[in-house]
C-alpha cells in the first residue's frame, strides 16, 4: 500500500504542475505550446498514477483508493498554491482539509474495526 501511496505523490506532483504550473509564466506563450507541454508533462502523470492504482487496488477498495488520491492530490495542491505560486493560506484550506480527513474517516471507517 505505501508504494501505491509513494507513486499517487509523484503522479500528483507531475500532474499539478501540468495543469497549474504555467500560470505562474509564460502568460504569453502560444496556447498550443503550453497545451502541448502540459501534455507532455501529465504523460509522466500517468507514468506513476497507473501503475499505483493497479497496487493500490490490491490492498483498498476502489472508494479507498479513490479518496487516498482526493486527498493527496489537495495535498499536493496546497503545498503548491503556497509554495510555488505563493497563494496566502487561508482559513478554507483548514476548512477543506478538515473535509477530507473526515471523507478518510468515513472511507476507511469498516477497515479500522476489522
Amino acid at each position: 500500500m505505501f508504494q501505491s501511496l509513494g507513486l499517487l505523490v509523484i503522479s500528483n506532483l507531475f500532474m499539478t504542475f501540468a495543469w497549474y504550473g504555467h500560470l505562474k509564466s509564460n502568460q504569453h506563450s502560444k496556447l498550443w505550446i503550453v497545451i502541448l507541454v502540459s501534455w507532455g508533462i501529465a504523460f509522466f502523470e500517468y507514468c506513476f498514477q497507473v501503475p499505483a492504482n493497479r497496487i493500490g487496488i490490491q490492498f483498498l477498495t476502489l472508494g479507498q483508493l479513490k479518496v487516498m488520491q482526493e486527498i493527496i492530490t489537495m495535498t499536493v495542491f496546497a503545498a503548491f498554491s503556497i509554495l510555488y505560486m505563493k497563494v496566502p493560506l487561508t482559513k478554507n484550506f483548514l476548512y477543506a482539509s478538515v473535509c477530507l480527513v473526515l471523507a478518510a474517516f468515513f472511507i476507511f471507517k469498516d477497515q479500522m474495526h476489522a
